[in-house]
């Protein structure tokens, strides 16, 4: 059997951004949610997918949803990111929102908005997988090209993940080199393979 640490720490070196969902309840409650399960499903019809923890609190809410809003954060939003990771918690006091065509609530200063339709949802293990065709998007230009990442358990840029791609890239380089100047050419091409 698989070790359920040793898988989420293997998950964990899979850069993915970091979105915010928000709807309106059936009451007119406005729910939110931190999630970084969110993927392109289709460009034909326009679908996008993200997943739900079966026993998350709103879980049941979610279900019912007929719209939501996929908020794709900047990377100036991570304390934002951390206030609607909570299960409790008043996430919407003091929080400015925008209106979407749809009248979802959208969240300013995010990457990109995607407006949804509820579509379908299907089974994944302890979660369940929420399909939505996409009805409108709304892009930030000054904010494209600036996503927050989550990545080795934490928060990044990802211009600091582009960065420690480099320097690792860099690291490797000197190593190669520094072992290239100590060991005798048959042992180097044993080393480097």
């Amino acid at each position: 059997m698989l070790d359920t640490r040793r898988f989420r720490d293997a998950l964990g070196q899979f850069p993915t951004g970091v979105t915010i969902i928000t709807t309106v309840t059936t009451g007119g409650d406005r729910l939110g949610m931190t999630i970084s399960s969110f993927n392109s499903l289709s460009l034909d019809p326009p679908l996008v997918l993200f997943s739900i923890w079966r026993e998350a609190k709103s879980f049941a809410f979610w279900q019912r949803a007929e719209r939501y809003a996929i908020n794709v954060l900047s990377e100036n939003q991570e304390e934002l990111s951390n206030k609607f990771a909570r299960a409790k918690g008043e996430k919407w006091i003091g929080q400015t929102l925008l209106n979407g065509r749809t009248g979802l609530p959208l969240l300013p200063n995010a990457v990109i908005a995607f407006e949804c339709e509820a579509y379908d949802r299907h089974d994944g293990g302890d979660h369940e997988i929420f399909v939505g065709r996409v009805v409108e998007l709304h892009e930030n230009q000054t904010k494209r090209g600036h996503p927050l990442v989550f990545f080795g358990g934490r928060w990044t840029a990802a211009a600091g993940l582009m960065l420690w791609g480099i320097g690792y890239a860099v690291q490797d380089t000197l190593l190669k080199a520094l072992i290239a100047s100590v060991l005798p050419e048959h042992r180097r091409n044993a080393a480097f393979g």
